[in-house]
Order: C-alpha cells, then sequence, then structure tokens
C-alpha cells in the first residue's frame, strides 16, 4: 500500500499507485446530479487536480492557481477539480472564487475515483481524497501523476504544468 504523510502522521492510501504509461481507471463521480464517468469526459487531454476539500486553504490556493494557469490552455484542454465535498459545495466554491476552467466532480457517491487512482485516505475519521494531479490524454492514457507526499503541502505546479502541455 502506498503511503503519504497528513500533518506528518503516516497515512495509507487505498487502491493502486498510478503512473505514467497506466491506462486511466473508470470511476463514477457526481456532477451537480449527474452521474460523470471518465467515458463521458471529452476525448481531449484532461487534468484532474485532486483535493482533500475545496474548504481548506492549500486546496483553494491550488484550485484558484490551475483556474488561472489554465486561461491559455481552456480551449485544449478539459481540466477537473476532484475531492469528496458535496457538488453543492464545490459549486459555491467555484462561484464565489470565479473559478471557470475547472469543472468539478465530487467523488462522494462510491469513492471510485479514490479507490481506482489510488488517492483515497485510509484510517482517517471521515473520508478524504489525498492531493495528486493527473494528466490523461485523449487515448485515456495516464502521462503524468504527482501523489504529493505530504498532503497539507501544494503540488509541484510546474511540472504538473509542463506535463498538460507536453499532452495537449
Amino acid at each position: 500500500m502506498a503511503q503519504v504523510t497528513f500533518k506528518g502522521s503516516p497515512k495509507n492510501l487505498v487502491g493502486p499507485q498510478l503512473k505514467a504509461g497506466d491506462a486511466a481507471p473508470e470511476f463514477e463521480c457526481v456532477a451537480g446530479l449527474e452521474i460523470v464517468k471518465l467515458a463521458d469526459t471529452p476525448k481531449s487531454t484532461r487534468l484532474f487536480n485532486v483535493v482533500p476539500s475545496l474548504d481548506t486553504p492549500v486546496c483553494s490556493k491550488q484550485t484558484k492557481r490551475f483556474n488561472d494557469e489554465l486561461n491559455s490552455l481552456k480551449d485544449k484542454v478539459t481540466a477537473y477539480t476532484v475531492s469528496l465535498d458535496l457538488p453543492f459545495a464545490q459549486g459555491r466554491f467555484c462561484g464565489a472564487e470565479n473559478i471557470t476552467n475547472l469543472k468539478n466532480l465530487s467523488d462522494v457517491r462510491n469513492h471510485s475515483f479514490g479507490k481506482n487512482y489510488g488517492v483515497l485516505l485510509d484510517g482517517l475519521p471521515i473520508p478524504l481524497l489525498t492531493r495528486a494531479i493527473f494528466v490523461v490524454d485523449k487515448n485515456n492514457k495516464v502521462t503524468y501523476c504527482e501523489y504529493v507526499s505530504e498532503v497539507t503541502n501544494e503540488p509541484n505546479y510546474d511540472k504538473a504544468l509542463a506535463a498538460l502541455k507536453a499532452a495537449v
């Protein structure tokens, strides 16, 4: 089992640890009140910005940063923020923060994104996803992934954006 730390405490991750070259796993998330699967996403380059909760400072900062950075790529990339927040909370956050370049996917229904992408934290009092970034190309291959080793740290934006641009 892969591990990360959460505020310095080791936590196991449920599911496989993906790497570049792997087939992107299927999932069933909720967008609004609709079920969205990988197969339902556009056959273009996709960014999956995975955060524990949009109601925390680092997750908020991360989502805002990707929103700003995606201005130059928005016609070539489909980007998603994935969390276990309810769709209503995700929508409220994005509306208040003017997040327009990322769509929301809530994994609250069955945690299939968390389990299939290896980002579901084990051993917490409530389910949360770890911080991670996935770039998936038009052929549903993972071209980049980062599991941030300490959940409270930010991802490597430069590497993620370079991988995103290379996959376009």
